[in-house]
């Protein structure tokens, strides 16, 4: 039966996170990372990881703690109300969870313990120039040449590039929709160049050149041909832990915006006296809390091993859109003002967005709840 109420645990483990983030990433401190050449504070990446937050989702066995998704969603939520700059992600997540699937017990022994420890990021070079997220997507080639592979091609939207002991690389192997391999690479090899890319959000992104960069069998994460069906999965559950990102990001959005709204005095009125401006604000609050139910739910399915083939992409999706909706509200209520640098409900709104598009955009969200829906093979 679903049960959305949460143990004392984990509302001590909340507790315990938005305790961390309110003084390591205060909006002073997001500030300072923006456009940082590395994006992260390695401070607070050293307290995640004396918290054993980094290893919050790994196997117990390879120093992680083991935890469900339920307590993922509720660190991810707070992450998204601090707008916590980390590799988390990218690392602790997506690398993380490719090589619980699909490594081998070398590569599990020797990455995974750095990862859950904070010894070693890693992180996933995925899309592409021009390109789609499904797997015809990926036009990257990896191309057999003796005991190995060459790879040549293009990657962008790369995050932590520049700080990762190793890349993730998904890289076709043939023709085939679905002849995608997953390759571990090393960022400072011979023919990978890396280019800082300046974003929306102010973010750690990076594009990355491959120009016939050699790789061994040994370095190919899975049987050969299965690398696309290892990151449908993983991206189902990095897509319900980023829609508690955006559930925390638009609720201390909006929690910034009633509170100006209150402030804010025109007409001799506050402005959140006025019935237009208050409706406006209700409107969010019901998405949010909406959005909020679908996530949870999303994350408890997981938990108790059913299916989210469906959950994972309708709670990012629904919850990426609420977060770009309300703070675009909020943007309108602050006027021109929430648009200054002055203001940090701007950090709210941009970062909506970037995360709107990141890690499946809306268009392939949408084609996987179709997929789910009319139970047809996703592609």
């Amino acid at each position: 039966m679903l049960d959305l109420d949460f143990n004392e645990e984990q509302d001590m483990l909340r507790e315990m996170v938005a305790g961390l983030l309110s003084e390591a990433s205060s909006f002073a401190k997001v500030r300072e990372l923006e456009d940082d050449p590395a994006g992260y504070s390695p401070e607070l990446w050293q307290q995640l990881a004396e918290l054993d937050l980094l290893g919050l989702l790994l196997p117990e066995e390879y120093g992680g703690s083991g935890q469900s998704m339920v307590e993922g969603a509720v660190v991810y939520e707070e992450f998204g109300r601090a707008l916590a700059a980390t590799p988390h992600l990218v690392s602790c997540v997506i690398a993380g969870g490719a090589l619980v699937r699909a490594g081998s017990d070398a590569q599990k022994s020797e990455w995974l313990p750095q990862i859950a420890k904070g010894e070693a990021i890693l992180t996933a070079a995925w899309v592409e120039p021009d390109n789609s997220y499904g797997p015809k997507g990926v036009q990257v080639r990896a191309v057999a040449e003796g005991d190995g592979f060459t790879i040549s091609g293009t990657k962008q939207l790369v995050q932590y590039a520049s700080s990762a002991a190793r890349l993730i690389v998904l890289a076709r192997t043939g023709d085939g929709e679905r002849d995608v391999d997953l390759f571990l690479v090393d960022p400072t090899a011979a023919g990978v160049t890396l280019s800082q890319r300046m974003t929306i959000s102010s973010d750690n992104q990076y594009r990355v050149d491959l120009d016939g960069v050699k790789v061994t069998e040994a370095d190919r994460l899975g049987a050969a041909g299965t690398g696309w069906n290892t990151w449908t999965r993983v991206m189902f559950e990095a897509n319900i832990l980023l829609a508690a990102q955006a559930v925390g990001g638009c609720t201390q959005a909006l929690d910034m915006t009633v509170e100006y709204s209150k402030e804010r005095v025109q007409f001799d009125k506050p402005l959140g006296s006025f019935q237009a401006l208050s409706h406006y604000m209700a409107d969010a609050k019901t998405a949010v809390d909406g959005a909020r139910l679908l996530t949870y739910e999303a994350a408890w399915a997981h938990s108790a091993a059913r299916p989210v083939d469906r959950l994972a992409p309708m709670a990012k999706l629904f919850a990426c859109n609420t977060y770009r909706d309300t703070t675009a509200m909020a943007q309108q209520l602050f006027g021109g003002v929430g648009f200054t640098l002055d203001y940090d409900i701007q950090l709210f709104f941009r970062r909506a967005k970037a995360l709107q598009l990141s890690w499946n955009d809306t268009a392939r969200l949408e084609e996987l709840v179709a997929q789910a829906v009319l139970d047809t093979p996703a592609a």
